[in-house]
């Protein structure tokens, strides 16, 4: 099946199928485009739509910790992954196909638009041979026709008696002449009729069937480039697949992350005050003066009694609004003075709050009235903190189990700067050690200034950590096993009855507390870094050494490019990072000479979530 043998006189039908090719390919493009679009703006929409529901991380107190939480955010991630996927699809396409097509578009045009004038012109050769036949033709018929006419003049003048011999002789020649020039027209046309016929052979068995040809093949490829840009369409979908069903599967894990026992252990974590329910109210009997009519022996009985209750009406007073802040009192304990929140002392030389009577008044009013109301935990705490005023240092304005997750919180906060202080030291203590031994790289006495900053804040940063240690120990009641930390067993026993109570939550006055830097602790954690030093340090990472490194001096580790070496210590701004090879040698190679990769789930590293 060939267009130049089946449709050799379809020339203008072939025109207007091709163009109609073009035309498609172009709207399947266009088509294209649209979908590529579609897709960078779902992928757009998507990540907005992550960006808006993501949290605002201002705080680490905001961080989400509900399982529900997290999940919701490992889900927005896996979304935020997906929006990725979409753009890869959307990319792909752009590059694959739409660009594809478009360029090709461009050469079919082309192709088409040379394959056309070839058969136009083609043509136009064969009208101008059909033409030239058709003159040599008309010219040849027109000569018969006046041959004849001389003929029958030549006869009538012959056969005519009255006729000269001139005209007859003139008839003749006319004759003979229109003969001749009828002759050679009759020769012009058979040979245009023949060049007419082979051009008109060699158009429709040769020229047009090549041109055709051509045609079809051009139509063909388009036709096949359709095809693969319809598979390549496809494939830009089908190989995200597989990262989008991880992503799903992801968004399937977070969901069955979701833990609601731990949730609610984490409300009562967060929430969790360390106090006990406010007790009973004592009966205050205001009937007494009545029977002060009746004898003296009653009436001192009823004096002593009256004593009695008194002292436990004065306890049961303090008792309703003590509870909340410090040790309730027993029924035998002395009777506490009514204050608006004073220092008062105990027969054995410890200091204590006592609270305001005026709030248990108040409630007593309110049952006699008929209308009772119990003060809330979030009132009295209100009552508090307005009382204690802005928050302390120590955290005493919170409640216990609060008291002691903040301090924790702090000191695991000072430990990990007093850990980058110490590595800074030592990275100080290296480079100093390196400008000693080669002077050329730098002069020793420059460290000095940094050295003495980061020993200030080395320090500054473990009587921080003393100081919270202490008040931790406090919340806690663990004093007893911390008094080596302590200065003098007087500032012990100051510390631990001035400032605790059965909660470790309150005290009497933050001033009285000593702050004072620890005198053993330092020596002790460096006692502890010897012995670690000598155990092998963990590989943080690896990395492949960019260029080659000789590593002359001494304490460096020489590399070839391409190398791959462990990596056991980050660069700690100095310029160096510590590695390691297979066979254990270790040193320092240049950080700006390797290519560094350091694990996620390496030693040391800290994930927040």
């Amino acid at each position: 099946m060939s267009w130049g043998t089946e449709l050799w006189d379809q020339f203008d039908s072939l025109d207007k199928h091709t163009q109609w090719g073009i035309d498609f390919l172009e709207r399947y493009a266009k088509f294209v485009k649209e979908r590529i679009e579609i897709e960078q703006n779902y992928a757009k929409q998507l990540r907005n739509l992550v960006k808006k529901y993501c949290p605002k991380r201002s705080s680490k107190d905001e961080e989400p910790r509900f399982t529900s939480c997290i999940a919701f955010f490992n889900i927005l991630n896996e979304l935020n992954d997906y929006a990725g996927q979409r753009e890869v699809v959307a990319e792909e396409m752009a590059h694959r196909v739409y660009g594809e097509l478009m360029r090709y578009a461009h050469d079919l045009k082309t192709e088409r638009k040379m394959h056309l004038q070839e058969g136009r012109k083609a043509q136009q050769y064969l009208d101008m041979c059909w033409k030239q036949m058709d003159n040599s033709k008309k010219k040849f018929e027109r000569e018969c026709r006046e041959a004849e006419k001389a003929q029958q003049s030549y006869e009538r003048l012959d056969n005519d008696t009255n006729a000269t011999k001139a005209d007859v002789e003139k008839a003749k020649q006319q004759l003979n002449l229109r003969t001749h020039m009828a002759d050679e027209n009759k020769n012009e046309y058979a040979a245009q009729l023949q060049n007419f016929n082979g051009e008109q052979h060699k158009h429709f068995y040769v020229v047009i069937p090549q041109i055709y040809k051509q045609l079809q093949e051009m139509d063909e490829r388009r036709t096949i480039k359709l095809s693969e840009c319809y598979r390549g369409f496809a494939d830009s979908e089908r190989k995200v697949i597989p990262i989008i069903s991880k992503c799903l599967e992801g968004m399937i894990l977070a969901a069955k992350s979701v833990d609601e026992r731990r949730d609610s252990q984490m409300v009562v974590d967060s929430f969790k005050s360390g106090f006990e329910p406010p007790g009973d109210f004592p009966f205050e009997d205001y009937s007494q003066h009545i029977y002060r009519t009746i004898s003296d022996g009653t009436i001192s009985a009823s004096k002593q009694e009256s004593g009695k209750v008194d002292a436990k009406t004065t306890v049961g007073k303090a008792k309703g609004k003590l509870w909340l802040f410090g040790k309730k009192p027993k029924p035998q304990s002395p009777p506490l003075a009514p204050a608006s929140l004073l220092t008062s002392s105990t027969p054995n030389g410890s200091q204590f709050l006592t609270f305001s009577i005026e709030p248990v008044h108040y409630c007593m009013n309110e049952i006699k009235t008929g209308k009772p109301r119990i003060p809330s935990f979030r009132s009295l705490k209100r009552g508090w903190s307005v009382k204690m005023g802005p928050a302390l240092e120590d955290f005493s304005h919170l409640p216990p189990e609060q008291r002691r997750k903040k301090l924790q919180q702090r000191i695991d906060e000072l430990n990990r700067e007093l850990q980058k202080e110490s590595d800074q030291k030592e990275a100080l203590n290296k480079m100093k050690d390196v400008y000693e031994k080669n002077p050329q790289m730098g002069d020793p006495g420059s460290l000095q200034p940094k050295l003495a900053e980061t020993m200030n804040n080395i320090d500054r940063l473990r009587m921080e950590i003393h100081k919270n240690e202490a008040w931790l120990s406090e919340v806690e009641g663990k004093t007893g096993g911390r008094g080596d930390r302590r200065h003098s067993s007087d500032i012990n026993h100051l510390v631990t009855q001035g400032r605790e109570s059965p909660e470790g939550s309150y005290t009497d006055d933050a001033n009285q507390e000593v702050r004072g830097p620890p005198q053993q602790h330092g020596h002790h954690s460096e006692f502890d870094d010897e012995f670690e030093d000598d155990d092998p340090l963990p590989a943080i990472g690896h990395c492949k050494a960019i260029y080659p490194f000789d590593g002359h001096n001494e304490g460096t580790l020489a590399m070839k490019e391409g190398e791959v070496l462990y990596i056991i210590e980050e660069d700690k701004g100095d310029g160096w990072t510590r590695a390691r090879r297979q066979n254990g040698e270790e040193g320092y190679v240049p950080t700006s000479y390797i290519d560094v990769t350091l694990e996620k789930n390496s030693k040391g590293a800290v994930t927040y979530i």
